[in-house]
């Protein structure tokens, strides 16, 4: 199924995303606990793709199998930037091939070894040129972006950014989905910027539950996300017990969540980072208002 048909019912959704392994050995416990969140039936789970494509076969078949097992909507992460042409056009080819409908559009991460190397032969330099190379291959695709509430670590200002996105959008992007965010006013604020600037496809609030103190640093330095005073507060307060931290995340997480569908967001995708018991414990507390007709 399109995520875009998903995205476009009268109703509330969650989505968790999901992560391949590195390495065969560990292909089992990964696929066991996607398993174990694809089984609380999400809307979609979306799995991601290696730095330079290191993970792409993985990313391919944990999305087949979950889906055949689980009758779950797959979205493939596809990255560019490392890669040149002939190796992006195969690996379009085998997401089509092997019946993935939905593929997540991004640029990837620059390579610290190729950090500040000369890039004017690169076959790639931003997810718009991939956008267009997935529409040209496989006009059929559902195709997801990102997009940064709090603007692109690299843009000069807003504005910019916001133009970028809108070239996605007109490449052929069918959706976009947030960095993680934690304050849902910046995710409102920006909602209303994208309106503003034409762009009308539906935009996901990307949510991350931050169970364990150590997450909090590594969550700025990804995304450059705004950590509110109410959240910090929480994790100075327990982020010392384990349990009492992972109880306060799932919490947290609930709250934003219930937060953006009573404003009027119908559909939300976590960044659930392989972890069952996390999915669940937000799928549970949402379960007698997940499903239900937004009037």
């Amino acid at each position: 199924m399109r995520i875009i048909d998903i995205l476009n019912r009268n109703e509330m959704s969650l989505s968790f995303e999901v992560f391949p392994p590195k390495l065969e050995t560990s292909f089992d416990n990964v696929l066991d606990a996607a398993g174990k969140i694809a089984s609380l039936k999400p809307s979609f789970m979306s799995v991601t793709y290696g730095a330079g494509g290191g993970t792409s076969e993985y990313t391919l078949r944990l999305s087949k199998e979950i889906e055949q097992k689980y009758n779950v909507p797959m979205l493939a992460h596809l990255t560019c930037i490392s890669s040149d042409k002939d190796t992006v056009h195969e690996r379009i080819s085998a997401l089509r091939d092997n019946g993935v409908r939905n593929i997540m559009a991004l640029r990837g991460d620059i390579p610290q070894d190729r950090a500040d190397s000369d890039r004017s032969d690169w076959d790639y330099h931003y997810a718009v040129e991939l956008v267009q190379e997935i529409k040209s291959i496989y006009p059929d695709c559902c195709i997801g972006a990102a997009c940064y509430p709090e603007i692109h670590p690299e843009s000069r200002n807003q504005r910019d950014d916001l133009m970028h996105l809108k070239e996605k959008v007109d490449a052929g992007v069918d959706f976009l989905t947030t960095q993680m965010v934690f304050d849902n006013n910046l995710f409102f604020n920006f909602l209303y910027k994208t309106r503003d600037m034409g762009i009308t496809v539906p935009v996901l609030p990307g949510i991350m539950p931050i169970t364990r103190a150590n997450q909090v640093e590594r969550a700025i330095k990804l995304s450059g996300s705004y950590m509110p005073v109410r959240f910090r507060t929480i994790v100075d307060r327990f982020g010392t017990d384990d349990e009492a931290m992972k109880q306060a995340g799932i919490a947290y997480a609930t709250d934003q969540i219930i937060d953006l569908y009573a404003n009027g967001i119908t559909n939300v995708h976590v960044y659930s980072m392989n972890k069952p018991e996390v999915a669940k414990g937000i799928n549970d507390n949402l379960s007698s208002i997940l499903g239900r007709e937004f009037a």
